[in-house]
């Protein structure tokens, strides 16, 4: 029905950058809020950045001021800037949605396959 899928994942250098990109296709009435969260070897998934679709932003503390959560509505795409990396951000990064497929459907939450960024000191 609905399929998000990133990319823009990598290897990057300790203060470097990479865009994360992750688009919604298939059954979509509407989406509200979109977001990327990030698993760690060992560790539980996290909140790294959510993004409504009046374009409100919530950031988790250790993300705050250096990376920046966007979305293009019309393409149902939610992007990821991502500076100034350090090798904690290390992870699989996955894009979630919250959408709703018909008029009058239930909101699901649906995510993507992830995309694996690696930070190297």
């Amino acid at each position: 029905q609905v399929h998000l899928v990133e990319s823009g994942g990598g290897l990057v250098q300790a203060g470097g950058s990479l865009r994360l990109s992750c688009a919604a296709s298939g059954t979509i009435f509407s989406i509200n809020t979109m977001g990327w969260y990030r698993q760690a070897p060992g560790k539980q998934r996290e909140l790294v950045a959510t993004i409504t679709s009046g374009g409100s932003t919530n950031y988790a503390g250790s993300v705050k001021g250096r990376f920046t959560i966007s979305r293009d509505n019309a393409k149902n795409t939610v992007y990821l800037q991502m500076n100034s990396l350090k090798p904690e951000d290390t992870a699989v990064y996955y894009c979630g949605a919250h959408i709703r497929n018909t008029y009058g459907s239930k909101w699901m939450d649906y995510w993507g396959q992830g995309t694996q960024v690696t930070v190297s000191s």
